[in-house]
């Protein structure tokens, strides 16, 4: 006898991952439920992606409004420049909204149905969903875990949301603290640090590696920081630890030695913002009703198809995708693993690539990342036997840059010198952002330099940045 499901496929976590599930699901006719107890669309919609471009769009035009010298050589004169601070914090907030209406509306459309409630698996193919009228239990031939994450917080960092907070209470904007201590320099932080200077606070960032943005590619980091540091009200402390973090008027931070974890200063500030990372949103899943244990972190173990994994054996009917997974923590990584899963279901397997998902700081000048760094395409190089080339283009020899006075920044070009296929780009400068995606369609189709050189950009275009690093790396080879 057949079993039946009360739907084909039940989704726990409504953030961009599960959205982009869904969608593909009902477009592949299967019948969809995604179970939410906070706000649809999750933290990119209201605590990440979407509020801070807003903030930063809004401050990134204080920057270039204040900037008279900038505005005087473009022929342009400016007068005093104000803003209003709360109507800046409206204005992602708004955003926030509007977009969280349109996911909800996009679901209600196609008839998912949504159910709100803390959802957990309480058996094989089983989803009990915890709402405001009692436990409701449902079937599904298929689980999707798609839980997200939320702020990391070290041991000794004491938060009260006002004075000492994460990014999730940063981008309300309440208030402008004078002097503001930044707990790490990653991509949230460098972002936060980029709002912040351009509304007038001063910053102290606090890096507990021996470098500043130890994850992006060294070139890049170290030009980003004469562009994004140097000039600005930032000052800061590498190799640091902020062992004790203690909220008031001042707030204390106990800052020791990395290594030897000894007190070496204690810094009093206004505010202090924790951006150290995030964990996964996995406790109380109900897991444990599967036989799966989370990694020590809280991740859940996965197989190349994002098939949840107990002690090395997949899961049948249950997968994660997105933050939950540590993959790629990025909101277009947990779509695109959303739709991989979708396809699998369905009887086509699919994969993802992450070598060829970008990623982006949406600061002043832009960061955009694709791929490998060189010391990491080093290593691989050194493993499959190929030598490893490089190759940087400026913005400053870019006609359109040099039209928008703009033209600070560098794209770096990563390629195998026996092939010339390409294994990273890394872009500083205006655009960086959208100039990255041409860079993630080259690594997606295992492209070569010596293809890419003979493409044809529209002059003049800031794309043309990459049209000469392609050039460089072919007359290399």
């Amino acid at each position: 006898m057949a079993v039946t499901f009360d739907y084909d496929l039940v989704i726990i976590g409504a953030g961009v991952g599960g959205h982009g599930a869904a969608l593909h699901a009902v477009e592949c006719g299967l019948k969809t439920a995604v179970v939410e107890a906070a706000e649809m669309g999750g933290t990119c919609v209201n605590r990440g992606c979407v509020p801070s471009k807003a903030l930063l769009s809004a401050s990134g035009r204080v920057r270039e409004l204040q900037d008279a010298q900038h505005m005087q050589e473009l022929g342009i004169q400016v007068g005093h420049v104000s803003f209003d601070r709360q109507a800046i914090a409206d204005h992602a907030q708004n955003l926030a909204g509007k977009i969280r209406g349109d996911l909800s509306k996009s679901l209600e459309r196609l008839g998912v149905d949504v159910i709100r409630g803390r959802g957990q698996v309480t058996g094989e193919q089983q989803v009990t969903v915890a709402t405001q009228s009692g436990d409701r239990t449902v079937s599904a031939r298929d689980i999707i875990l798609a839980t997200g994450s939320i702020p990391f917080v070290p041991p000794g960092i004491e938060l009260d949301g006002k004075t000492v907070f994460t990014s999730d209470q940063a981008l309300k904007l309440e208030w402008l603290p004078s002097w503001i201590a930044i707990i790490g320099s990653g991509y949230i932080g460098l972002e936060f640090a980029d709002i912040y200077t351009a509304l007038g606070s001063e910053i102290t960032m606090v890096e507990a590696l021996d470098r500043l943005m130890p994850t992006f590619d060294p070139d890049i980091a170290k030009h980003a920081q004469r562009v994004l540091i140097k000039p600005r009200d930032i000052e800061t402390r590498v190799a640091k630890l902020a062992k004790k973090v203690t909220p008031g008027s001042p707030v204390a931070i106990e800052l020791a030695d990395a290594q030897t974890k000894e007190v070496e200063e204690v810094l009093e500030v206004d505010a202090c913002l924790v951006a150290t990372g995030r964990l996964p949103d996995t406790k109380d899943l109900g897991l444990e009703s599967v036989g799966v244990e989370t990694d020590k972190r809280g991740f859940i173990p996965v197989n190349d198809y994002l098939g949840v994994v107990n002690n090395g054996e997949t899961v049948p009917h249950l997968w994660a995708i997105g933050d939950a997974t540590g993959k790629m923590m990025l909101a277009h990584t947990a779509s695109s693993q959303g739709v991989a899963v979708v396809e699998t279901i369905c009887g086509r397997d699919r994969t993802v690539d992450y070598r060829s998902i970008p990623a982006a700081a949406f600061t002043h000048p832009e960061i955009g990342f694709v791929g490998l760094t060189e010391p990491d395409a080093k290593e691989v190089g050194k493993t499959e036997g190929f030598d490893v080339g490089s190759v940087r283009s400026y913005f400053r020899a870019n006609s359109k840059a040099l039209a928008d006075g703009d033209a600070e920044g560098l794209a770096k070009l990563i390629y195998r010198k026996d092939t010339g296929e390409v294994l990273g780009a890394h872009i500083v400068g205006p655009h960086a952002s959208d100039l990255i995606q041409e860079a993630a369609h080259a690594i997606a189709n295992r492209q070569s330099v010596k293809d890419l050189a003979f493409l044809v950009h529209t002059h003049p275009t800031l794309s043309e940045v990459l049209d000469e690093a392609y050039k460089r790396a072919r007359a290399s080879l």
